[in-house]
C-alpha cells in the first residue's frame, strides 16, 4: 500500500495545484471548503462521522495527485463521499447525494456538475479508486481518543468534558492537512493536549503507567516531542483565527468570478476566539491559547462520549442502542460485516483504466455493494465472480 504521509514542507510547494499555479493559502482553503462540504452534506443525509471522516481523507488524499484546476472540489467532495459511504457500509444512492449538494450550492457552483451530474460523478469514481490504488481502509483518531481517555485517571467530569473538547478538534482537524502529515494516533494525541490545556484538566497519573513513562502518552507513542504536538495544535488553532473564505472556483470560465449568492458558507471553526489571536511567534503556546481563550461547543460530541466512557445519566441507555445524535455505534461494539469472498476470487471491472489486480479489501469493499446497489447479476462460480452491469457503470444506482 502507498505511504500516504507527506513532509509539511512538501504540502506547501509541491502538491499539483501548488505546480499548477494555485498559492498555497488558495489550496488550504479549497481543502477546508471540500472538507467542510463533505461533512455538511453526510450530516444532512444522517451519515455517521467515521462515513464522513473517510471521505475527507480520499479527498486530501485524492488531491495530492491532482490540481483543483483540473477536477471541481464540489464534484470530487460528493464523489468521495459516495465512496465512503459504500466502504464504511452506510451507502447513500449517487442522486441523493447530489440532491442534497444542490441545495447547499450557489447555481453557479452546481454548473461545475456540467449537464449529466450523476455520470460525472461516477465517472469520478473511476479516477478516484486508481488514484487511492483502491486503498480503502482508513483509521481515524476518534477511537484512539476513547482508549486513550479510558486510561486517564482524575475527576471524571473533567475528564468527560476534555474528551468532548478533544473530539470537537478531531473534527476539526478534518479541515486541515493533518491526515497526510501524521497517523491518527499522533494527532488523537496532540488534541487531548489541546484540550488538557483549555480545560484545565492535569493528568497526574495513568493506568499501565512504568517509570520509564515521562508522559502519559509515553506508553502509546514513543518519542514523540512537545514541539510536534503543539505544531499540530497550532494547525488546529489557525482554523479559528482565519476569516471567512470566498467561494469562488477556479476551474473553467468562472475562476475570475465573484459569486453573488453563494448557499454555502463556512461554518468552522466552531470554537471563536474572544481576544485577539496571538501568532505562533509572537510567544509560546500557552501564550497564544490565553489570548484565544476560545470557548468550544462540546454537546455536539455529549452524548457519544459519555456512552463510549461508560458514563451513564440520569436515564441510561439500553445496552447496544447508541445515542440518537447521528454517530456511529459505540466503540468495540460490533456490528455486522459482509462476508469475505472464497480464497482466490478476484474481480473483472467492464470498464478500462481500473487495474484487476486490486488489493483483496478493495475486492470485498466493493463486491458486498454491488448486490446491494447496483443493478447487476452476480454469478459465482468455482474460482472467479464476474458481473454483468446492465448499464456503463458498475456501481450505478
Amino acid at each position: 500500500m502507498p505511504c500516504w504521509y507527506y513532509e509539511k514542507k512538501d504540502l506547501k510547494r509541491e502538491t499539483p495545484s501548488i505546480q499548477d499555479g494555485i498559492d498555497f493559502e488558495t489550496e488550504s482553503r479549497y481543502r477546508k471548503e471540500g472538507a467542510r462540504f463533505i461533512i455538511d452534506t453526510g450530516t444532512k443525509m444522517g451519515l455517521r462521522y467515521d462515513t464522513m471522516a473517510t471521505g475527507v481523507v480520499y479527498f486530501h488524499r485524492f488531491y495530492m495527485f491532482h490540481s483543483f484546476k483540473e477536477f471541481p472540489r464540489y464534484v470530487t467532495a460528493c464523489c468521495c463521499l459516495f465512496l465512503a459511504g459504500k466502504v464504511e457500509e452506510t451507502p447513500k444512492k449517487c442522486k441523493d447525494i447530489i440532491k442534497v449538494a444542490k441545495a447547499s450550492l450557489s447555481e453557479t457552483q452546481f454548473q461545475q456538475f456540467g449537464e449529466d451530474a450523476k455520470e460525472e460523478v461516477m465517472t469520478l469514481e473511476r479516477i478516484l479508486l486508481q488514484t487511492i490504488r483502491f486503498d480503502l481502509q482508513v483509521e481515524h483518531p476518534y477511537g484512539y481518543l476513547i482508549k486513550y481517555a479510558k486510561s486517564l485517571k482524575g475527576d471524571k467530569s473533567k475528564l468527560q468534558k476534555m474528551v468532548q473538547m478533544a473530539w470537537t478538534f478531531v473534527n476539526d482537524s478534518l479541515c486541515t492537512t493533518l491526515c497526510l502529515q501524521w497517523e491518527p494516533e499522533v494527532i488523537a494525541i496532540a488534541l487531548m493536549y489541546l484540550a488538557g490545556k483549555l480545560s484545565k484538566f492535569e493528568i497526574q497519573d495513568w493506568s499501565g503507567r512504568q517509570p520509564r513513562h515521562i508522559r502519559w502518552w509515553d506508553m502509546f507513542v514513543e518519542d514523540i516531542s512537545l514541539e510536534i504536538l503543539e505544531d499540530i495544535c497550532h494547525q488546529v488553532l489557525d482554523l479559528y483565527s482565519q476569516q471567512p473564505a470566498r467561494t469562488d472556483s477556479p476551474q473553467g470560465s468562472n475562476s475570475g468570478q465573484a459569486l453573488a449568492v453563494t448557499k454555502l458558507q463556512p461554518t468552522l471553526p466552531i470554537t471563536t476566539p474572544t481576544k485577539p489571536v496571538v501568532g505562533r511567534g509572537i510567544g509560546g503556546f500557552d501564550q497564544r491559547l490565553d489570548a484565544m481563550q476560545p470557548k468550544v461547543e462540546v454537546a455536539a460530541a455529549a452524548g457519544y462520549v459519555s456512552y463510549a466512557m461508560g458514563v451513564t445519566g440520569p436515564t441510561p441507555l439500553p445496552v447496544g442502542v447508541p445515542p440518537n445524535i447521528n454517530v456511529a455505534p459505540p466503540i468495540n461494539v460490533p456490528h455486522t460485516l459482509p462476508p469475505p469472498p472464497p480464497a482466490g476470487v478476484g474481480h473483472s471491472f467492464p470498464f478500462q483504466g481500473l487495474s484487476s489486480s486490486a488489493p483483496s479489501n478493495a475486492k470485498c469493499s466493493i463486491l458486498s455493494y454491488i448486490s446491494y446497489l447496483s443493478r447487476t447479476s452476480i454469478s459465482s462460480h468455482a474460482n472467479c465472480v464476474t458481473t454483468t452491469p446492465s448499464s456503463s457503470s458498475i456501481l450505478t444506482v
